[in-house]
């Protein structure tokens, strides 16, 4: 690994190639872990509720088998089918057998994925808090979208992101305190929870999941509680513009609900990235 100190941009090109072919594994993961949870909850109900007579699944899935196939003619997908985004472009976006449509998401998150990890390797540089920040990254993705197409945000992913954030902190990998790391995600998670209960009791309806209130513990572990007042400030900002947009485009009413979660991520990913330089033109705008 000392190629990467003598040659930090070796480092930069390492990570946005490995983002790129993460990319791609997660677009299996935001596919298949809501499917996953889904055969699990089945399979509780039809052990504790047999009185219902709920049809055990007999279904096996996880994030390796069965192997990938089309959408629409189940056809295996060939490992020449897989290169992330290269493979897409060849196909034009089409299947080699039956040529039906390949959703263009897929090329996208490989792309995003790359590009996201193209800016922490360029900010942090190679070391054991920027290499962490990868996966940090990662998950935030596959979370973001799993939030976005089932309004779901499983434990699988935030509460292993929030033990890591305390676990670097511990082994002072983090520039975080383990102390800021631990008030980080008791005060995320209180803060949101706090929220929830004070308007479900004054309105009689559920604002958020508890989902949400898991993630931003786990961005509190990771970026310490000095980043939550603005993380939840600018998650709020943004998801209020773009719930608006989404609410407008699609014709919906204020009540209907959408994901949070997104828009925490977005946040934390920012304030990880650029907090401090956030932060410094805030303060230098309010001294004058």
């Amino acid at each position: 690994m000392d190629v990467f100190i003598y040659y930090p941009w070796l480092f930069v090109v390492f990570a946005t190639v490995f983002g790129l072919i993460v990319g791609s594994f997660l677009n299996v993961v935001i596919f298949r872990l809501p499917k996953m949870m889904e055969l699990d909850w089945r399979r509780e109900c039809a052990e504790y509720f047999p009185e219902y007579k709920i049809p055990k699944p007999t279904e096996t899935l996880t994030l390796s088998k069965p192997n990938s196939t089309c959408q629409s003619c189940k056809t295996p997908i060939r490992i020449i089918d897989n290169i992330p985004v290269i493979s897409w472009l060849l196909l034009r976006g089409r299947c080699h057998k039956c040529k039906s449509k390949i959703s263009p998401r897929y090329p996208l998150i490989e792309t995003l994925t790359a590009i996201l990890c193209y800016l922490v390797a360029t900010h942090f540089g190679f070391s054991g808090y920027g290499v962490a920040l990868l996966f940090f990254t990662f998950v935030l993705i596959a979370a973001t979208f799993i939030d976005l197409d089932t309004m779901l945000l499983p434990d699988q992913l935030t509460l292993p992101l929030m033990w890591g954030g305390i676990a670097l902190a511990l082994f002072e990998i983090s520039p975080v305190t383990l102390q800021d790391s631990v008030i980080g995600a008791m005060a995320g998670y209180l803060s949101l929870w706090s929220i929830y209960w004070g308007f479900k009791l004054l309105t009689g309806k559920e604002g958020m999941g508890y989902g949400d209130f898991k993630l931003l513990a786990a961005l509190g572990a990771w970026l310490g509680w000095q980043a939550l007042p603005m993380i939840i400030l600018l998650s709020s900002v943004v998801g209020l513009i773009f719930g608006i947009i989404q609410l407008r485009l699609q014709k919906q009413g204020i009540e209907k609900a959408f994901p949070f979660g997104p828009y925490l991520a977005i946040a934390g990913w920012v304030a990880m990235l650029w907090g401090e330089q956030i932060l410094s033109v805030y303060w230098g705008y309010v001294l004058g």
